[in-house]
């Protein structure tokens, strides 16, 4: 009976350490995990006041400069016996400085006559919608700047279209 009550006795001292390692791990994982936490947000924390502090270090942008192009009306191609039809556009060239627009200015003529000669062959079916205007403000900025060059245009904008 003594060997019986010693080893009931050695399970009984037992039974409590695996209690106690559950809650020794339990709070090992708790503190990790608070550690790991506010290691974090002090991370994000951080990165992102550094981000705050670039931003407004930094000179702004400069604003684009703009060239007018002369209004612009030509006849769109029609088929045999339908009505004629025009295209009037407003066209602005944006650049990225002052510099490029002094540049730009003299082939102005240039560009006009490459923006007329394209034009002239659309039909009333390439401009439908915005699709069609942006494959057309697309094509007319591919060929600005293929007569600018080795100046560049941002993009050609639209102040005016007017399909009649």
């Amino acid at each position: 009976m003594a060997d019986n009550e010693a080893e009931g006795a050695a399970e009984a001292a037992e039974a409590p350490a695996p209690k106690g390692k559950l809650k020794l791990m339990i709070a090992v994982i708790a503190v990790l995990a608070t550690v790991v936490g506010g290691a974090t947000w002090f991370f994000f924390l951080r990165h992102h006041g550094e981000e705050q502090h670039a931003e407004a270090s930094a000179p702004p942008p400069k604003p684009p400069s703009y060239v007018e192009m002369p209004d612009m009306l030509v006849n769109l191609i029609g088929l045999p016996g339908e009505r004629v039809q025009y295209l009037k556009a407003k066209i602005v060239l944006e650049v990225k400085d002052e510099k490029q627009v002094e540049a730009i200015k003299p082939t102005l003529p240039r560009v006009t006559d490459i923006f007329q000669t394209y034009l002239r062959e659309l039909r009333p079916s390439d401009l439908n919608g915005s699709a069609g205007l942006f494959r057309l403000k697309e094509d007319l900025t591919r060929r600005v700047n293929a007569a600018v060059a080795p100046n560049q245009v941002s993009a050609v904008l639209f102040k005016e279209v007017v399909i009649q």
